[in-house]
């Protein structure tokens, strides 16, 4: 029998948080993986977030689990999911708990977290959610050991993830269980994703903190170092960007970032290269270069390796 993953269709749902996990197990069945994809909904119609349309999908009370299955539960919006009305749809908590008990593991993705927390499952458990809202469903629901930022949880056949991608990443760890860490490095690739993030990783990128300005001129440099981090740049051409002077862009880009420009630039070269060693079929020199070095000992010394 084919390990089953049903996905299980709320209203208003997120339709990036379905399509991630969805076709990398797509995916996964297109390797060879004995896998099988069935949709339920709470209802026969759902719409999206956005307002696209699904076809009917069949009620959840007519779909059959058995032990070693997935349920996978993407987000749908937060003021659904905390709802009154969705709160009483005691039935569909039933089915999700009695999937449980029989060995199911239940899997959710960003919002799907307050519908096993409101199921009961998360009770005790270390769980996750987008950022933006795991201070919110901490309060909610108590007794859960909500962990911020990061990408997912795995505890007792039960996961959580953060929003989107971080349901990508979630999906390509449960196949690594399933078919080991070679089958689930191509199902990456496939999806053209050479960075396969751990659970523990942070959900917001350290770049981002040098983000936190609102000066048009220094955004586009940064823009032009990220978009360009495998060529030198020099302080004449980034000034000519930023439309100023280089003695101004210097410092205004401090003063803005916090950081100066050649730190900066480093630290892109850090992040791209972390990224980018985890792909096994580029060398050292080949990272080097794609990050704008020209030797494995330049590359060294900034990744202190």
């Amino acid at each position: 029998m084919p390990t089953k993953f049903v996905f299980l269709l709320l209203p208003n749902i997120h339709i990036l948080d379905l399509a991630g996990a969805d076709q990398a197990i797509h995916e996964a069945i297109e390797y060879g993986a004995d896998f099988e994809i069935v949709y339920c909904g709470l209802n026969r119609d759902i719409t999206t977030t956005s307002g696209l349309p699904f076809g009917h999908v069949p009620h959840f009370t007519e779909i059959s689990m058995q032990k070693g299955d997935f349920l996978m539960i993407p987000g749908s919006s937060f003021s659904y999911v905390t709802s009154s009305d969705f709160k009483k749809e005691l039935p569909l908590f039933t089915w999700i708990q009695q999937a449980y008990a029989k060995g199911v593991s239940v899997c959710s993705i960003c919002m799907g977290a307050f519908v096993l927390a409101e199921s009961g499952l998360l009770h005790g458990k270390s769980c996750t959610t987008h950022f933006k809202k795991t201070k919110d469903l901490q309060n909610r629901y108590p007794s859960l050991r909500v962990i911020e930022n990061i990408l997912f949880t795995d505890q007792d056949n039960l996961y959580t993830s953060a929003g989107i991608v971080a349901g990508i990443d979630l999906t390509l760890h449960i196949i690594e269980k399933l078919k080991g860490s070679y089958f689930a490095h191509k199902v990456a690739r496939e999806l053209v994703i050479y960075h396969r993030r751990k659970g523990s990783d942070s959900q917001q990128s350290e770049l981002m903190s040098f983000r936190n300005h609102i000066h048009s001129g220094i955004h586009q440099v940064q823009d032009h170092l990220v978009e360009n981090i495998h060529i030198k740049s020099n302080l004449t051409a980034l000034a000519e960007i930023a439309h100023m002077s280089e003695r101004n862009l210097t410092r205004i880009f401090k003063k803005e970032t916090g950081v100066t420009i050649h730190d900066y630039i480093t630290t892109i070269r850090i992040n791209k290269a972390k990224d980018l060693l985890k792909n096994p079929d580029l060398s050292k020199i080949n990272v080097a270069n794609l990050v704008g070095l020209e030797s494995e000992k330049q590359l060294s010394r900034i990744m202190k390796i």
